[in-house]
C-alpha cells in the first residue's frame, strides 16, 4: 500500500507556496520590487540571462523592475538614452571619475564647483595617481590653458556651487572637444528641466536626483545618463564592479514624484526670482547672485541656453556686516531651515563665508534655496529678521 504523500512543515508550505497572483494588475504607481536573490526557472535560464542590456534580471544589485523604471524615466528626463542609479549625487560624481580616470589622467574641474567633488579630487583620485586642475568657468580660454595631452575629463557645473555664476556651456564643451577630452556636466540645478545637457554638447549628464526629482528632502541618490552605448557599458561595468546600488523604497518615492517635478520647479523658480529681487531693493545687501538676474554673474550665458531657473540664490551682504551679524540673522529666520541640500519644500538657509569659498573674496553671503512656502511669508521673515543685523555684533 503506497505512502500518502509527506506534508510539508508550516514553514517549508509558507517559503514554496504555489500561489502566484494573476499578472494583469495595473496602476498609476509602479509596484516596489525588493530583492537581493532573483530566482530563475534553470540553470539554462540563469546561464543565458543579460543585465548589462535590460533583458533579464540576474540579481538586486543589477536591477529590479522598479529600478530599471526609475532609469528609463530619468533617461527621458534628461534627453538621454541610458541612466545607472546611485546611491548620492557625490556617488554620481565618484562613478564618473572612477571609470574614466586612471594614474597619470588629468580632470578639470570648474573652481566654483561642489566643495565635494573637489575634495574627492584632492584625496581619493591623487591617491591613484590622477591629477585635477581648477580652472575659472567664467574665462573660457583657461580651461583651453588648462588642457594637456593628458586631460581625459571636463566637469562643467552650471551654475556655480553657492556663488551661483553661471558659465558659457558652448564655449566650454568646445575646449574640450577640439583637445579630445570627454564632458561630464553636473546638470543638478537644471534638473533636466532648465536646458538639455547633450545638446549643450556634454557626453555625461550626472544629477543629484536627492533634490529636485525627489523633491521631499527625504532621500538621497544620484544619476549618470549617457547617449552613447559604449561609454554607458564603460560607466556601467564600473558601477557593477563598485558595488553601486539604490533602495527599492527610495527609487519608489522617486518614481512618486516625477509627474509633479515640472509643477515643482517652475513653482519654486517664480518665487525664487520674486524673493531674489526683493534682496536686490535692501540696502544691507552687496549683490544678489541668481542666474536669472541681470548682473548676475554669466546672466547673458544663462538666458542664452536656459530660461528657466532653479529656486536657488545667494546673497552677499555689505561688508559692514560680519559673520557673526549674519548668522544671527540666519538664526532669527523662521521659516526658513537651516541646513544643506535644496529643493524640498521647507525653503532653507545657510551662511558662507565668502574667503573660504574664493580667496579673493571678502564678507558673508547666505543661501537661499526657496521651497513650497508663501512668497509673502518668506519676505516678511526675512525682514523680521533683518531687524537682528543692528542689535547683533
Amino acid at each position: 500500500m503506497a505512502k500518502p504523500p509527506r506534508k510539508p512543515s508550516t514553514s517549508t508550505s509558507l517559503i514554496h507556496h504555489p500561489y502566484q497572483p494573476p499578472a494583469t494588475f495595473a496602476a498609476p504607481q509602479i509596484g516596489v520590487h525588493k530583492a537581493s536573490t532573483v530566482l530563475f526557472t534553470d540553470t539554462a535560464a540563469m546561464r543565458a540571462r543579460d543585465w548589462k542590456h535590460k533583458t533579464g534580471y540576474t540579481y538586486g544589485l543589477h536591477g529590479t523592475p522598479t529600478t530599471f523604471t526609475l532609469e528609463e524615466r530619468i533617461a527621458t528626463l534628461e534627453g538621454g538614452l541610458q541612466t545607472l542609479l546611485l546611491p548620492s549625487g557625490l556617488a554620481a560624481i565618484t562613478l564618473v571619475d572612477m571609470a574614466l580616470l586612471g594614474s597619470g589622467d588629468e580632470v578639470l574641474i570648474p573652481d566654483n564647483a561642489y566643495n565635494p567633488s573637489k575634495e574627492l579630487a584632492r584625496h581619493e583620485l591623487a591617491r591613484f595617481g590622477i591629477v585635477h586642475r581648477l580652472y575659472d568657468p567664467m574665462d573660457p580660454a583657461s580651461v583651453a590653458a588648462a588642457i594637456t595631452p593628458a586631460a581625459r575629463l571636463l566637469w562643467i557645473e552650471p551654475p556655480g556651487s553657492v556663488t551661483m555664476e553661471f558659465p558659457d556651456v558652448p564655449a566650454l564643451v568646445q575646449a574640450a572637444r577640439a583637445r579630445g577630452v570627454l564632458v561630464a556636466l553636473d546638470n543638478t540645478w537644471g534638473a533636466g528641466l532648465a536646458f538639455d545637457a547633450f545638446e549643450l554638447g556634454a557626453d555625461i549628464s550626472m544629477q543629484a536626483l536627492t533634490k529636485y526629482p525627489s523633491g521631499g528632502g527625504d532621500l538621497l541618490m544620484g544619476a549618470v545618463t549617457t547617449r552613447d552605448e559604449a561609454l554607458h557599458q564603460r560607466l556601467k561595468m564600473t558601477h557593477m564592479r563598485m558595488g553601486f546600488g539604490v533602495g527599492a523604497n527610495d527609487a519608489e518615492a522617486v518614481l512618486r514624484s516625477l509627474p509633479s517635478l515640472s509643477l515643482r520647479y517652475e513653482a519654486q523658480d517664480r518665487a525664487g526670482r520674486e524673493l531674489a529681487r526683493w534682496w536686490t531693493q535692501r540696502p544691507e545687501v552687496a549683490q544678489v547672485l541668481h542666474p536669472a538676474l541681470e548682473g548676475s554673474p554669466g546672466h547673458d550665458h544663462w538666458k542664452r541656453i536656459a530660461g528657466a531657473a532653479a529656486g536657488l540664490f545667494s546673497v552677499r551682504f555689505d561688508e559692514r556686516y560680519g559673520l557673526a551679524q549674519v548668522d544671527a540673522f540666519v538664526d532669527a529666520l523662521r521659516l526658513f531651515g537651516i541646513g544643506y541640500s535644496w529643493a524640498g519644500p521647507m525653503s532653507l538657509a545657510v551662511p558662507y563665508d565668502l574667503k573660504l569659498l574664493r580667496p579673493a573674496a571678502r564678507g558673508a553671503l547666505v543661501r537661499f534655496s526657496i521651497g513650497l512656502e508663501s512668497v509673502d511669508d518668506l519676505i516678511a521673515d526675512c525682514e523680521q529678521a533683518l531687524a537682528t543685523l543692528t542689535t547683533s555684533r
